[in-house]
């Protein structure tokens, strides 16, 4: 690049940038563009797609059904793209999410392997100031962070880390061109929902496998298969419907939900509602009845049905019983979705360590030392999970008025108005930010309405001559108690999940996500923008 590029690009103003190109960013660029605002988003990838990006590990699926995982801002695209499974895979999305970039022609404002380091608010300007790694200078009126809620791996900091001589992986950042792990002693470290997913295709390579379990989850079947043709055609047909109910659900996609208490009906007929979920698979198994996450005692009902399913898999007795769930209600840590997970243990060459019973010492050179007993490894892979939610956000250096960094603001928490805006930080938005349903939801729907509402308020200060939308301090501290009064009548704060932060040593532990719903918050963040943007302060031009 000539001396006289890279000037120019030092210059660069425009309306927005967009940090993130999964989903999120694609979308927001998208009605950016329909707004006629000038637009570029950074993305740290090689390539687009955010999450799907990375995660490339083996049997690496979403677990949401693929004709809920799917943009609805355009009837044309969702009637012409075909889902081959039920759920879709990670090749599969990342390759509808290729279509999509490319039938909306986004790439041309998008720079790829460029990580932004920095965005440093401007108020005499009342612009945002925007570095990246390649030295790039952007002042921008609006900054949007598109990054993603599960985007920033984590790896404990294990005592002998870099000492060992094999190839690490994480499941969040798998290499592209794929690992073979044919005749090799394998170690999983985690059993979360990549690890999960992993385990049974790992198992069927390797020599051997040992899975280094810290907490048991509770994982119900996928019952993955081809893409049933008349279900596809039915949805189509009546995609605006299917689409209207998703928007107004708890969780953002269609699920059959009861209003019956699980202690109202009696134990035999409860038993086949919990049969008849386990046989459907999926997600849809916490919403067998409406307490069953706000009522202990109903939650033992499920909870005790999952253990037994367990119990009743895994051939050795000492084996399941350390498989099974004891210490947090089903539900309160993100439920897997899985194929064949607990039938892996059942197979000669996997061995589960326990490690609540004995924990990791130390990596060794060959391997990994816990209290009891060593054991040698070629290949070790971190299924450690992420640090949700805030993460992402933290890594870059955002400073708002007078140059409060995001960092110090943040020292007890995230705090945020709709999981929207933040108070100090003008012009500055989060998709899916901690105060949202986000994780807790379809993610699509999440985005889809963030991004809309965004829009939508950029389009209300053009019109009304506004130069900057900021969050009062009081509009946050009341959504701030709001999101935590909804999250503790429920039972998620019993669980030492990432949604309490209770991964990450060091992290303040509060509930991040809104557990009230994605129907209630969206008619939440409409009556905000009916109320002339209620909560927020806009300033005239």
């Amino acid at each position: 690049m000539s001396e006289g590029s890279h000037e120019a690009r030092k210059a660069v103003e425009l309306d927005a940038v967009v940090v993130g190109a999964g989903f999120a960013g694609l979308y927001m660029l998208y009605r950016l563009r329909g707004l006629d605002l000038s637009a570029r988003v950074y993305e740290a990838g090689d390539g687009i797609g955010g999450t799907w990006y990375w995660n490339r590990y083996p049997g690496a699926r979403c677990d949401v059904e693929s004709m809920d995982y799917s943009y609805s801002f355009s009837d044309e695209l969702q009637q012409e793209w075909r889902w081959s499974e039920r759920y879709a895979s990670q090749p599969e999305i990342l390759r509808y999410i290729d279509h999509v970039a490319d039938r909306f022609d986004l790439r041309r404002d998008i720079q790829l392997s460029t990580r932004v380091t920095a965005a440093v608010f401007d108020e005499a300007a009342g612009r945002w100031a925007i570095k990246t790694d390649h030295g790039d200078r952007v002042s921008a009126r609006f900054c949007i962070m598109a990054t993603g809620c599960l985007s920033s791996a984590q790896v404990p900091r294990f005592p002998g880390l870099e000492t060992f001589q094999g190839p690490r992986y994480h499941t969040g950042h798998w290499p592209h061109e794929g690992v073979s792990f044919a005749g090799q002693r394998v170690g999983v470290i985690g059993t979360g929902s990549s690890a999960i997913q992993s385990i049974p295709i790992i198992a069927e390579q390797a020599a051997h496998l040992y899975v280094f379990q810290r907490t048991p989850n509770f994982s119900v079947p996928a019952r993955n298969a081809p893409l049933d043709p008349e279900f596809e055609r039915r949805v189509k047909a009546g995609y605006a419907d299917f689409r209207r109910q998703a928007r107004e659900s708890r969780v953002g996609f269609v699920v059959e939900r009861s209003e019956a208490s699980a202690l109202a009906v009696p134990s035999e007929e409860r038993q086949q509602e919990y049969e008849k979920r386990w046989r459907r698979g999926g997600l849809g198994f916490t919403a067998t009845y409406v307490d069953l996450l706000t009522n202990q005692e109903a939650n033992d009902t499920a909870a005790e049905f999952c253990r037994a399913k367990i119990r009743a898999v895994v051939r050795d007795p000492a084996v399941a019983e350390a498989l099974v769930p004891k210490h947090y209600p089903v539900g309160t840590k993100r439920i897997c979705v899985d194929t064949n997970y607990y039938e892996t243990f059942n197979r000669d060459n996997v061995t589960l360590v326990d490690l609540r019973r004995t924990p990791i010492e130390t990596i060794t050179r060959h391997g990994l030392r816990t209290r009891e007993a060593e054991y040698a490894l070629d290949s070790i892979v971190f299924a450690t999970g992420f640090d949700a939610m805030t993460g992402a956000l933290l890594s870059i250096d955002i400073r708002g008025r007078s140059g409060q960094p995001l960092r110090q603001t943040w020292t007890a928490g995230p705090r945020s108005y709709l999981g929207l805006a933040i108070a100090g930080f003008p012009n500055l938005f989060t998709i899916t930010g901690p105060g949202s349903p986000s994780v807790l939801s379809n993610m699509i729907v999440s985005i889809e309405q963030h991004v809309d509402w965004i829009a939508d308020c950029l389009a209300y200060m053009r019109r009304h001559d506004r130069c900057l939308v900021e969050a009062t301090v009081a509009a946050e501290e009341r959504w701030v108690a709001h999101v935590n009064e909804v999250g503790h009548a429920t039972l998620y704060p019993l669980a030492d999940s990432w949604y309490m932060g209770a991964n990450i040593p060091g992290k303040p532990r509060i509930f991040m996500p809104y557990i009230g719903g994605v129907g209630t918050y969206r008619k939440i963040c409409d009556e905000v923008t009916a109320k002339g943007y209620e909560g927020f302060a806009l300033t005239p031009r």
